[in-house]
């Protein structure tokens, strides 16, 4: 599949082995993996980091596996998920970081275009979590609320 903003193709990835259970190897039971998630969502981290750390730190390979629920879902179940989801979050960060670069660097037309497709991604996820009811039907995305809202 081609790529969203350019006319290249992606390479192709690495895939995952195919196993449908736990390891036996795997130190933590359910309900320990739960309390680290929990822990850890608490200290400020998002769902991504917190898979690599049970992953590097605390030798868990697939928390879905483990637990029957992916990290997310526990969060937002303990309660301790972010109000708004994660993806649309970092690219909210990055528009910001971008806006304030490009208002030093005014000439800077390529990351202007960058700015620009960054905030057609922002909308194309609002419309999305419209529509599946994440996000309320009257939230908007600007870059002034986005400041507001992340830092």
């Amino acid at each position: 599949m081609a790529r969203m903003h350019t006319r290249r193709k992606g390479k192709s990835g690495s895939t995952r082995p195919m196993i449908s259970e736990n390891p036996a190897w795997v130190p933590l039971n359910a309900t320990e993996i739960e309390d680290l998630i929990v822990k850890l969502a608490k200290d400020g981290m998002i769902s991504a980091r917190i898979g690599l750390v049970l992953r590097d730190q605390y030798g868990v390979p697939n928390v879905k596996l483990a637990t029957g629920k992916s990290i997310t879902q526990i969060m937002e179940e303990k309660g301790v998920a972010g109000s708004l989801p994660e993806d649309i979050a970092n690219l909210m960060r990055r528009a910001i970081d971008l806006n304030v670069h490009l208002r030093d660097n005014r000439g800077d037309v390529s990351n202007r275009r960058g700015l620009n497709m960054i905030e057609a991604k922002i909308r194309r996820l609002e419309r999305y979590y419209k529509r599946i009811g994440t996000l309320p039907a009257d939230w908007k995305y600007s870059l002034s609320n986005a400041e507001l809202m992340l830092k």
